[in-house]
């Protein structure tokens, strides 16, 4: 079988040779509706790109990094990263960039990680995930030479980045909470490390005093339904107990739930859960989770966008995807008058 060239896909699609590998490096210089043609037309003569061409011709060969930190065992339950990975091969895919995973256990082999693809040329430029106060790694890959996109909340790295707007979310489930008379609020949030658990708690605690609320108890997790078990019955053991939880992910409000059955609390009439991330499995569970809805699909598709345009040396702007809003569902209600958080809690 010959091999199709970029010549014979432009005659098929009656556009120049230069349109072609426009389209297909996806650099700007072709309209939306070109670039969906010759990608369409390329995909049915079956085109690859040459990665050595790719090489030679100092345009990279062609595949991005994404290393995540994480029990892999976690990720298996974990419906953010799955969508989150979607939308980046939405946009990846058809220009035959490849997106390279590794899951690693600790910080060193993550960095370790880092300087084997960069001495090797693996991979032409990093989504850096999951951001630390005083974080070291974003100076790591400047110093190998890597090209990075922070996925997460803007630092003072100076780097492009790619976030969601977790301050704003928190403090507009606060603000409906009280709405429906909950005054003792608290928080199941994920590693305190982390800038964006660090700006949920912060913003939590802000509103909460902005109207005049009780100072909300923010439990940090490694966002494992284990860790979520053990801060929800804590916190469902506690005096005052608290009337409504905010979870930094669903996993952890999901089986938040079966504590709160285990102890004779009831969901929503003496408690109150709110749940990040709105997957498909805040809509699975009796009762079906309110939630902090993003468009974590199209957040990916975001950040490979920009990935892209960091690739072709065009200048990328930090930009921010508003939440979707709170999706209510049947795991909030207004606080009962029996269940005002100033009761004793509930024997399990």
């Amino acid at each position: 079988m010959i091999r199709p060239t970029i010549g014979a896909i432009a005659q098929r699609a009656g556009v120049s040779k230069s349109a072609v590998s426009y389209a297909l490096n996806g650099k700007v210089g072709v309209s939306e509706a070109t670039r969906a043609r010759i990608l369409s037309i390329a995909a049915e003569c079956g085109w690859q790109p040459s990665t050595a061409a790719r090489a030679l011709a100092g345009t990279g060969i062609g595949s991005i990094g994404l290393v995540l930190n994480r029990n892999a065992l976690l990720l298996s339950f974990e419906p953010f990263y799955m969508e989150l990975i979607s939308g980046i091969q939405e946009v990846l895919g058809p220009r035959d960039i490849a997106l390279v995973l590794q899951v690693v256990s600790s910080r060193e082999d993550e960095e370790q990680t880092y300087r084997r693809w960069s001495a090797s040329r693996k991979v032409d430029a990093i989504l850096l995930t999951d951001l630390e106060v005083a974080d070291s790694r974003p100076q790591l890959l400047r110093d190998i030479d890597l090209r990075f996109v922070v996925v997460g909340p803007q630092g003072d790295h100076g780097a492009p980045t790619v976030s969601t707007d977790d301050a704003g979310a928190m403090r507009q489930a606060v603000r409906y909470l009280a709405a429906l008379g909950h005054l003792v609020i608290a928080h199941v949030g994920g590693t305190a490390e982390y800038l964006h658990s660090e700006a949920r708690a912060t913003a939590l605690a802000d509103e909460a005093a902005t109207l005049g609320l009780p100072e909300p108890e923010s439990v940090a997790t490694d966002f494992s339904s284990e860790q979520g078990m053990m801060a929800t019955r804590r916190l469902l053991s506690s005096v005052p107990r608290p009337t409504a939880i905010i979870y930094d992910n669903d996993v952890m409000a999901a089986v938040g739930l079966s504590v709160a059955r285990e102890m004779g609390v009831a969901v929503p009439h003496d408690v109150s859960f709110v749940a990040w991330d709105d997957s498909v499995l805040s809509r699975m569970m009796y009762p079906p989770l309110t939630s902090i809805s993003t468009d974590v699909r199209g957040y990916g598709m975001q950040v490979a966008r920009a990935v892209l345009a960091v690739l072709e040396g065009r200048e990328v702007n930090s930009e921010s995807t508003p939440s979707s809003g709170l999706v209510v569902r049947g795991t909030t209600a207004a606080v009962a008058r029996d269940s005002a958080g100033l009761r004793p809690p509930a024997t399990a």
